[in-house]
């Protein structure tokens, strides 16, 4: 089966087996080794020196640890959203008191940095800007590196969910002055769900000290004194865990840049196919992702019958769109474990498929 969506993604072999060994004791010396391992690679996948904790979680998950251990209730927030997991984070720290500030943006076009810098230069009293690296259900990257910048030229912090960007889009989180970043298992990692990971800076734990949102099993300072230990501070996916190292040696053989690049043609491929069968990318192709490609159909095509098809005859999954772009696009996932061998399978389908969804 060729799984197209944005995730969960294909895990390779090796991934699997991992996943395949024996429990172990998660209070003793097989797991301190191995979280102390998956810690210091991911180190290197973030491009970070700072503290990275390991979540049992999925990506929402560490969206709201984000939040509650860098913001109080009433702190005013500034949150840039162009799609459902941009509007998704405002919406957590709206559900834990704070004061969001929502500036949205068209779906399918990139959120503008010269808005976000008006809106903080209007309000000196804004704390933090949330924002979406990649925004899956558009299909859009944004400019993290610009936008951060803005923050720190306020003096803000950023909190960038980079879900479906970390380790297959190039975000050096040092560099671009990242307080907290978030990803998870099921996407370029090509590990199964069960995970997020997110490094926050020393910025972040001086906000944590202050931040006064509820918080127990999120709880960062739990989390860091436990790792120093070897330990997370309740039961950990050990599995997961298994399977998140296996995949680290392989990005990190594979070597950054190459997993960069890779992904950059495949995407380019997948963006050419799809020109070539007739249809339109739903972004500007400038700021179009290259971890998933969101397609418009003509009216005269059901999205739902496309998908049908390719998934029962051809064996070929991809995502329908989200809430209003739902019947108007289809998203193509070509994150982690993905090459331009599996994205041409992918093309014949919907050549194929395409006139028998089409009235």
């Amino acid at each position: 089966m060729q799984l197209r969506i944005p995730g969960p993604t294909p895990c390779p072999p090796e991934v699997l087996q991992a996943m395949s060994k024996q429990m172990i004791n998660h209070r003793g010396k097989e797991f301190s080794e191995l979280i102390h391992d998956i810690t210091a690679k991911l180190k290197q996948v973030f491009q970070t020196k700072a503290d990275i904790l390991l979540l049992t979680a999925s990506g929402t998950g560490g969206m709201e640890a984000a939040i509650v251990n860098t913001l109080s209730p009433g702190d005013k927030v500034l949150s840039t959203s162009n799609g459902v997991f941009g509007d998704r984070f405002a919406e957590i720290a709206e559900l834990y008191g704070a004061k969001v500030k929502r500036l949205n943006f068209e779906w399918g076009k990139p959120t503008d940095p010269n808005v976000i810098r008006q809106a903080l230069k209007a309000d000196g009293k804004i704390k933090a800007v949330l924002s979406t690296h990649n925004e899956t259900s558009t299909g859009v990257t944004n400019d993290i590196k610009t936008i951060s910048a803005i923050a720190k030229e306020f003096d803000k912090l950023i909190l960038v969910d980079a879900i479906s960007s970390l380790s297959c889009i190039n975000l050096p989180a040092d560099d671009w002055q990242c307080d907290v970043v978030i990803t998870a298992s099921q996407k370029g990692w090509m590990v199964p769900p069960g995970l997020s990971m997110v490094s926050f800076s020393k910025r972040a734990w001086q906000a944590y000290a202050k931040a006064k949102m509820p918080r127990c099993y999120w709880d960062f300072t739990k989390a860091k004194n436990f790792l120093e230990k070897g330990q997370t501070p309740w039961t950990p996916a050990v599995s997961i865990c298994y399977a998140l190292a296996a995949s680290l040696d392989s990005i990190l053989a594979e070597g950054l840049g190459n997993v960069f690049a890779r992904h950059a043609r495949v995407a380019q491929t997948t963006r050419d196919g799809i020109k070539s069968l007739g249809f339109s990318l739903f972004p500007e192709e400038k700021y179009a992702s290259n971890t998933v490609t969101a397609v418009k159909v003509a009216r005269n095509t059901s999205v739902d019958k496309l998908r049908q098809i390719l998934r029962d005859e051809y064996d070929v999954v991809l995502a329908g769109g989200q809430r209003k772009l739902s019947g108007k696009i289809f998203r193509i996932g070509h994150l982690g474990w993905v090459s331009q061998g599996d994205i041409e399978v992918v093309l014949q389908a919907l050549k194929r498929a395409l006139p028998r969804a089409s009235s």
